[in-house]
């Protein structure tokens, strides 16, 4: 159906769907009609006012664009389901687009106020096991982690038949993500949990605090260390006083391996690292090459070069000398604030990671649009004296170091698949030498 057609449609019929009979989920239900409707004004209205400093009309309306352009235009609505959660009630609306099937997760404060707004993988999406996951190999217990005075659920798996075994710590990607790493139907982190403690190796994985907390996380002050690196922190210290830890090892998933060395740093009797899909360069220069490969996979629009544009000119603001603590969020990427950028010009990965000589494996996809061969070279150029560095490409997986052929595309993640085994049983093999060189 042609927009035009669409929205004349939405403008005779009010609305594309019966109303539910919760008063509630009437209220989401309105939300969502004015969003697909392009109506932003008459949606903003409905947030409370932090979500409104936070999500203004021309953000709103530039997520719901970017949104569509990756999973294909907003074909129905489906479903609802809430949940209650006092002082705030949320209301899940299943949304069906061209390439995925998403949940608009609405979160409601007393007086009905929109303050929190998510767009997840559907939740009924089924998860099946690896083939390489035996799970009368392993057991799994539920853990906290505690930094200060904030509480991460998490969970740990462990060798059912070992008394002493490694123990590997996982760090999430960029965004809210669960233990698991949940994108659409896959589980990056519980593939490579069960794999792993399939092959005698603990595994400890948590919520990250921006998907647990980020209703509370101060948008104008936030920077890696709270949304990232002092809860890792706090894991691996919490593994290392595991009874039958033999070691304890970080690995990092894209803004968590290029975060890797920086959290190591702390950590003097860490094990080892191991980097999967870990950037050398900026983030701000990540974001841009990302915006364009896949605004480019269908042509670019003029619309898709004003909105690169005015990319550039927010990452011109990052690298500008001119930027302080206190420019605003709304003039720089992500809507993140100046103080997050201005920390990590601070950090180099490379460097960092050179200067702790511990030992590291270096992984990438083939595959991956989002984290390059650029930045795998980048560590390999600036660790070649190392001796105890191991990397691996796979020409066939992306950046969920899952199997694919051809130019990776976002819809891609959507498609139920599994970490690859060959990369299991690679980062097992090299904990298991590691430990064994230790040892001599």
């Amino acid at each position: 159906m042609k927009t035009g057609i669409f929205i004349l449609l939405l403008l005779l019929t009010g609305r594309l769907w019966a109303q539910a009979p919760d008063p509630r989920v009437r209220l989401a239900e309105d939300f969502l009609n004015q969003l697909v409707s392009g109506n932003y004004d008459m949606a903003v209205q409905q947030f409370d006012s932090v979500l409104t400093a936070r999500l203004p009309v021309p953000t709103l309306q530039v997520i719901w664009e970017a949104l569509q352009k990756q999973v294909g235009k907003w074909e129905k609505y489906e479903s609802y389901s809430t949940e209650t959660h006092p002082p705030y009630f949320t209301v899940f609306l299943t949304c069906r687009f061209e390439k995925a099937l998403l949940d608009l997760k609405l979160v409601y404060t007393n007086d009905r106020k929109i303050a929190g707004l998510f767009f997840l993988p559907a939740r009924h999406f089924a998860w099946h096991l690896p083939p390489y996951a035996d799970t009368l190999a392993f057991h799994s217990e539920p853990v906290d982690i505690k930094t200060d005075s904030l509480v991460l659920h998490g969970e740990l798996t462990t060798p059912a038949n070992k008394q002493i075994y490694p123990v590997v710590v996982l760090v999430h990607g960029s965004g809210p993500n669960d233990l698991d790493e949940t994108i659409g139907p896959n589980k990056v982190f519980r593939d490579l949990a069960y794999g792993l403690s399939s092959h005698g190796i603990a595994v400890l994985r948590y919520n990250k605090r921006t998907y647990s907390y980020g209703r509370e996380m101060d948008p104008d002050h936030i920077t890696v260390w709270d949304e990232t690196i002092n809860d890792a922190i706090s894991a691996v210290k919490l593994a290392e006083k595991i009874p039958g830890a033999s070691g304890v090892f970080l690995l990092g998933h894209s803004l968590g391996a290029y975060l890797a060395p920086r959290i190591a740093a702390k950590l003097p009797d860490l094990a080892g690292m191991i980097l999967l899909a870990g950037n050398t360069r900026p983030l701000e220069d990540l974001l841009l090459e990302q915006m364009t490969y896949i605004l480019s996979l269908d042509g670019l629009s003029a619309e898709d070069s004003t909105r690169l544009q005015s990319l550039k000119e927010e990452i011109n603001r990052v690298k500008s000398k001119s930027l302080k603590p206190d420019t605003p969020r709304s003039w720089l990427p992500l809507q993140l604030n100046a103080s997050y950028w201005l920390d990590l010009r601070k950090y180099d990965p490379v460097k960092t990671a050179d200067t702790l000589n511990k030992p590291m494996l270096i992984l990438q996809g083939g595959r991956d649009y989002q984290v390059t061969m650029k930045d795998f070279e980048g560590w390999k150029k600036g660790l070649d004296d190392r001796a105890n560095v191991t990397y691996k490409v796979y020409p066939d997986l992306n950046h969920l170091f899952m199997e694919g052929q051809g130019k990776s595309k976002p819809e891609e993640y959507m498609q139920e698949g599994h970490v690859a085994g060959k990369v299991i049983l690679d980062i097992a093999e090299w904990i298991k030498e590691v430990e064994e060189a230790m040892k001599r």
